[in-house]
């Protein structure tokens, strides 16, 4: 089984000076997809530049011509299903139908308190998206929608011409709970995992490859709970937040290994963090470079 090498460029360069250079790069080097954070903030960048993910993208679809584009992830802590909806179908259509839509229950982060709340609770977080996911879906494949829920509502809610993907772009759920895991079973053209967070700081690569695993097994029985096939969806991986952190990036050799034992547990895409210096994403960007043009043909 052939394993799909993809990109993820953090969106805190301004486009003219850094950001579209590495939009376009990322298509020289031959990566199935770059994908960017949908978020208001993040982490260690919350004091510096930050842009949007959808403009971002949008720019980027008009540099680029053959290499996929999407979130990794959107989530309800700042979203609409209405207005997410139309801004995906302009986006994929701008694009030429290149758009996927990883897609998330969110957190507690800066995004859960931008717009003033408390951040929900892990319960209303899961609560929201298995409402959320449907409506989006429902708003991406119909023309007019109307829907009454306990947190999103449409009211006639035009979505014309749609998506040009057919019968709408891509989901990519990222989920690792029982009830996230049925909604990206449903709803999922991919599947997408970070690992197990709680191996990060002190848990071993053996450790981290168990917990994929067992991951991908509940993935499997979600999928055979409604007569799926699992080897239907794409498995994706977004590295650097397992116990290997940027070890993987060190070498070609370093980065195959790795990927060949992710590649055993039936993953069919890595994503790989742009360089980034001083950040926890600095690399060196010939050995990036290398990986990106090198790798995906060993790993074939």
């Amino acid at each position: 089984m052939s394993l799909r090498l993809s990109t993820v460029i953090l969106p805190y360069h301004r486009w003219n000076e850094g950001g579209r250079t590495a939009w376009t790069r990322a298509e020289e080097l031959g990566f199935h997809t770059a994908y960017t954070y949908d978020h208001l903030s993040w982490r260690s960048f919350r004091d510096g530049p930050w842009f949007g993910a959808i403009p971002t993208l949008t720019a980027a679809a008009s540099v680029t011509d053959r290499i996929r584009l999407g979130t990794l992830v959107t989530s309800p802590n700042f979203r609409h299903p209405v207005t997410l909806a139309k801004e995906l179908i302009s986006l994929d259509d701008i694009s030429g139908g290149r758009v996927t839509l990883g897609i998330g229950a969110g957190g507690t982060g800066f995004d859960a308190t931008a717009l003033g709340q408390e951040p929900w609770t892990a319960r209303e977080r899961a609560d929201r998206f298995a409402e959320f996911v449907p409506l989006l879906d429902r708003l991406l494949t119909e023309d007019s929608v109307t829907h009454e829920g306990t947190y999103y509502s449409a009211h006639e809610a035009r979505d014309i011409p749609g998506c040009v993907q057919r019968p709408r772009l891509p989901f990519a759920v990222a989920a690792t709970g029982p009830r996230g895991l049925k909604l990206a079973a449903r709803h999922g053209q991919a599947w997408v995992t970070t690992g197990d967070p709680k191996l990060y700081e002190n848990g071993t690569p053996e450790q981290s490859v168990e917990a994929l695993r067992g991951q991908t097994a509940r993935l499997g029985e979600a999928c055979a709970a409604i007569g799926r096939d699992a080897s239907a969806l794409d498995k994706v991986l977004l590295t650097g937040f397992t116990p290997d952190r940027a070890r993987p990036l060190t070498s070609l050799d370093a980065f195959v290994d790795f990927a060949g034992r992710h590649r055993e547990l039936g993953f069919t895409e890595l994503v790989i963090h742009w360089p980034i210096p001083d950040s926890d994403f600095a690399a060196d960007e010939k050995v990036f470079e290398q990986i990106a043009m090198e790798a995906p043909a060993q790993l074939s």
